[in-house]
């Protein structure tokens, strides 16, 4: 009897350990990003955007980024949008949500009411009467009240601020006033919590250097680089050279903090697509089909988690951005061929990239 008990027992934990293992669930490093933005996830999930296994079997899409490796959610935060997507409350209950799903939080103060990027740094309107000394005080207090209800893991402060934010104070060719308002803000994030990363986000490789350098005496951990070929040009070495000189020239870890590669250059819906000809590839290394964006970031995590000195991972944009719309839509994603998953939603071969084993 005893040699029976023994005997269904091992039997049993065989069988949960399969059953654990047929999750095909991947843990990556704890000190490595190896992120997804999802902001416009609890958008799509509002209008009943569905996505699909390789099986084609309707999955959770938060579970199953989790199950491919992806430790960590990068999510966008606007001062005070039009509508809810991007507002604080959007972000405090999708980070909580995160949370519990096991996910690190990358929280990304844009400092505007919409995009910021090298080309928009719009100051936000609640803001635009302030002067310069009332908009120092305005950014602390700001930020330290949503770092304290959000609590996140790492918080960038600005959004490609290759040319100042918060315009027009915060300029670039008004080097102190940039710098006292970013410094101001990593101080609001120190106050509550001193474990919180900072990242600070410059789009592309030209310029990244002399920018950083400037930045010598602002209070930051990470180096954050977007990379997309149509804007920062071609070449991998090039932006490995770079992420080497800037670890080895300021000792911040460096990392890609967006980057994304279509899986197609056909449309799912009628709004525009931002990447639509060969001229927005690298080629013939990497062609628009599901292989080549799958190889475009393996040689991406290549780079930022092995090759480079001091890269610590990379964050893929827009994964989620399925034409969620229909499509006839005009105004639904301009970036459904470069989403993770395919115009029938269906998970693509680049989901495995997530993952380092």
């Amino acid at each position: 009897m005893y040699k029976l008990f023994i005997s269904i027992a091992l039997i049993l934990i065989t069988l949960c350990q399969c059953k654990k293992n047929s999750n095909n669930s991947c843990t990556n490093p704890d000190d490595l990003i190896i992120g997804l933005d999802l902001s416009t996830f609890p958008e799509i999930r509002q209008d009943n955007g569905i996505y699909f296994n390789e099986n084609n079997q309707e999955i959770d899409i938060l579970t199953e980024l989790k199950n491919k490796g992806v430790n960590t959610i990068r999510l966008k935060l606007w001062n005070n949008p039009i509508d809810e997507h991007a507002s604080l409350d959007e972000v405090l209950s999708f980070s909580c949500e995160l949370k519990e799903k096991g996910y690190k939080i990358w929280l990304d103060f844009h400092y505007s009411d919409s995009w910021a990027d090298p080309g928009n740094q719009v100051i936000p309107s609640s803001w635009s009467l302030c002067d310069y000394p009332t908009l120092i005080d305005s950014i602390y207090d700001y930020t330290l009240s949503v770092i304290t209800k959000i609590n996140p893991d790492y918080v960038q402060i600005g959004n490609e601020i290759n040319y100042g934010f918060l315009h027009p104070y915060g300029q670039l060719n008004q080097p102190e006033q940039f710098k006292t308002l970013l410094d101001t803000a990593c101080k609001a994030v120190r106050s509550f919590n001193n474990e919180i990363k900072i990242i600070m986000h410059y789009a592309g490789h030209d310029g990244a250097e002399g920018f950083y350098d400037a930045l010598s005496t602002v209070d930051y951990d990470f180096i954050g680089l977007s990379y997309y070929p149509k804007w920062h040009g071609k070449s991998l070495d090039s932006l490995s050279q770079v992420m080497n000189n800037l670890h080895q020239n300021t000792g911040k870890d460096v990392l890609i903090a967006e980057t994304a590669y279509p899986f197609t250059l056909s449309w799912n819906d009628q709004t525009h697509n931002v990447i639509g000809s060969d001229d927005h590839l690298i080629l013939p290394n990497f062609p628009a089909t599901p292989e080549g964006q799958l190889n475009f970031m393996e040689e991406i995590k290549q780079l930022s988690c092995y090759n480079v000195t001091g890269g610590i991972g990379f964050c893929y944009w827009g994964g989620e951005m399925i034409a969620w719309k229909g499509n006839n839509a005009l105004d639904g994603s301009s970036w459904e061929n470069l989403a993770l998953f395919d115009f029938d939603h269906k998970a693509l071969p680049v989901l495995d990239v997530f993952c380092l084993n």
